[in-house]
C-alpha cells in the first residue's frame, strides 16, 4: 500500500472511531455546546480538564515550525501528527468525560467543513480562465475586488478556488508572496461578510434564525472601507514591483478565455445544496444519527462528477492535483479534534462573564479566536453568550430575531470580527490552507506561519480591525 493510501486509509479508520464510539458507549444526542450552555441552568455537560488544550497548542505549533525548522520530516509525517493528536482527545472524550456526543457534533461539523471545501475546489478546478492582459497594479485590484464580491456568492471557497489559478497565472512574470496574502485577505476571508453563504459563522447564525440579508444592511458600512483599505494597501506595495515587469517582451491580445461553463452548473448546485438543511427546509430528511446530511451526499457527488466529466485540458492548465485540499483535510481533522476542549471551555468562560462583557469585548475576543481556532464553532459560542447576556435563548428562533432587532451592535461585532480575523493566519479559514498549497505547487515561496504573522498580517490588518473597534464598537454598550 503506498503512503498515500495508507495516509487515507488511517483518515477512515479514524472516522469510524469516531461513529463507532457513539454505539459502543451510549447512543447520545449530538451536542451543540453553544446551546448547552445558553440555557439558564448549569451547563450539562463536564467540561474537560484545561490541559488537554495541549494537543491543539502542539499541533500548532507544529503546523507554525514544521516547514521551517524541520521541512522533510513535516511533509512526510504531518497527517500521522495530526491525526495522532487528534485521537488523544478522542480517547480522552471517550473514556474519561464519557462524552461521545461532542465528537460526533464535531465529526458532523469536519465532513460538513470537508464535503463543502473538497466539492468547490475540485468543481473549480475544471474551469480555464485566461487572462491575456499586462499585470497592472489596477488590474490586481479589480480583480480582487471582483473576488470580493463574489465571494458573497459561491463563498469564500468557491471565490479562491475559482481566482486563485488565474491571479497566478496574470502575475507570471511578477509574482510574489505577498499577491497571495492579499488575495487570502481580501478573497478568501474578508470578502464573505455581506451574506450567510459568505463565510460559515454566517451560514451558522442563519440557520439559528438571522434573517439572510441582515448581515448585507449591518455589516457593508464596515466591509466596504475594510476592503477598499486593505486594496489599497495592495496597489501601494504592487505600484513598487517593476522587478521582471518586462521580464517577457510580447504583445498582449487583451481577451479573456473562459472555459468550463458545465462545471459553473455544478458549482451553483454546490451552493443551492447549501440550503438542503433541514434546519432551513422542514421536508429536508434528517439522517441521523450519521453523522452526514442529505447535503454532504450532494457535494460528495459533485465531486466525483466533476473529476469525471470536467475537462482534461482545463485540468491539465489548471495544474490540477488533490494535493491541497489532501493537505486541508489531513490537518483540519486534527485542528477540529484537538480544538473541542479549547471550544467548551470559551463557551463556558464566555457564559459566566458574558454579564460583563461588551459589544467591544465581544469583538476582540471572537476576533482573536477565530484567527487561531475554527471561526464558525467560536462565532456560535459567542452568539449564545451575546443572547445569554439579555436572557435569550439561541435555540429558539423568534428569540434570535428579538436579538437581532434590538441589539445589532452586538451581533454585528461578532460577525465582522468572525469572518475578517479568519485573515490573520494561514488556519483561520479553511481556503487559506488551500490557496497557499495551490501557490506552493506553482513555485511561490510562501511565508511561514510566523511569517505570515510577523511581516503581513500583524502590520497590515491589525491596524485596520483596531480602526474598526474603534469607530464603531469603542464605547457601545
Amino acid at each position: 500500500m503506498s503512503r498515500r493510501n495508507s495516509s487515507i486509509f488511517i483518515l477512515l479508520i479514524s472516522f469510524i472511531l469516531f461513529f463507532v464510539s457513539t454505539e459502543l458507549f451510549g447512543n447520545e444526542k449530538f451536542i451543540d455546546t453553544a446551546a448547552v450552555l445558553s440555557s439558564s441552568g448549569e451547563s450539562s455537560l463536564k467540561l474537560p480538564d484545561f490541559y488537554m488544550v495541549l494537543p491543539f497548542f502542539i499541533l500548532l505549533l507544529m503546523i507554525a515550525t514544521g516547514p521551517l525548522f524541520y521541512r522533510h520530516f513535516w511533509e512526510r509525517h504531518y497527517p500521522k501528527i495530526s491525526i495522532l493528536l487528534g485521537l488523544i482527545i478522542v480517547i480522552y472524550y471517550i473514556f474519561f468525560l464519557k462524552d461521545t456526543g461532542s465528537l460526533v457534533h464535531t465529526l458532523a461539523e469536519y465532513i460538513s467543513f470537508i464535503a463543502l471545501l473538497s466539492s468547490l475546489f475540485v468543481a473549480s478546478g475544471g474551469i480555464l480562465i485566461k487572462v491575456d492582459r499586462k499585470a497592472t497594479p489596477m488590474l490586481n485590484v479589480i480583480v480582487l475586488l471582483f473576488g470580493a464580491v463574489i465571494a458573497n456568492i459561491i463563498g469564500t471557497t468557491g471565490a479562491s478556488m475559482l481566482l486563485i489559478r488565474p491571479f497566478i497565472k496574470i502575475n507570471k512574470d511578477r509574482i510574489k508572496p505577498y499577491h497571495i496574502i492579499f488575495f487570502i485577505f481580501i478573497v478568501s476571508n474578508i470578502g464573505g461578510a455581506l451574506t450567510p453563504i459568505g463565510d460559515p459563522p454566517l451560514f451558522l447564525g442563519f440557520l439559528r434564525g438571522v434573517e439572510f440579508f441582515w448581515f448585507i444592511q449591518h455589516v457593508w458600512y464596515i466591509w466596504l472601507p475594510t476592503i477598499l483599505a486593505v486594496a489599497g494597501f495592495f496597489f501601494i506595495i504592487d505600484s513598487r514591483n517593476e522587478e521582471s515587469a518586462e521580464k517577457v517582451s510580447r504583445i498582449y491580445s487583451n481577451q479573456i478565455e473562459f472555459k468550463g461553463f458545465r462545471n459553473i452548473i455544478y458549482l451553483m448546485i454546490i451552493v443551492i445544496s447549501v440550503f438542503i438543511d433541514p434546519a432551513v427546509i422542514s421536508w429536508v430528511p434528517n439522517l441521523h444519527p450519521l453523522p452526514i446530511g442529505l447535503r454532504e451526499i450532494i457535494m460528495f457527488s459533485m465531486v466525483y462528477i466533476s473529476y469525471k466529466t470536467s475537462d482534461k485540458a482545463s485540468l491539465k492548465a489548471n495544474e490540477f492535483d488533490f494535493e491541497p485540499i489532501k493537505e486541508v483535510a489531513f490537518l483540519f481533522v486534527g485542528i477540529f479534534a484537538t480544538m473541542i476542549p479549547a471550544l467548551q471551555l470559551i463557551a463556558y468562560e464566555a457564559k459566566i462573564n458574558g454579564k460583563d462583557l461588551t459589544p467591544g469585548i465581544f469583538y476582540w475576543a471572537t476576533g482573536l479566536l477565530s484567527a487561531f481556532l475554527d471561526n464558525a464553532p467560536t462565532y456560535l459560542n459567542f452568539l449564545a453568550a451575546e443572547m445569554g447576556k439579555f436572557d435569550l435563548d439561541i435555540n429558539h428562533k423568534i428569540e434570535v430575531l428579538k436579538f437581532e432587532i434590538e441589539h445589532p451592535v452586538y451581533l454585528t461585532a461578532i460577525s465582522v470580527a468572525a469572518v475578517f480575523f479568519g485573515a490573520m493566519t494561514y488556519i483561520g479559514n479553511g481556503p487559506n490552507f488551500m490557496v497557499k498549497s495551490i501557490s506552493e505547487r506553482a513555485g511561490i515561496k510562501m511565508p511561514t506561519f510566523f511569517g505570515f504573522l510577523i511581516k503581513y498580517s500583524i502590520p497590515i490588518l491589525l491596524p485596520i480591525f483596531f480602526f474598526i473597534w474603534l469607530i464603531f464598537f469603542y464605547g457601545e454598550v
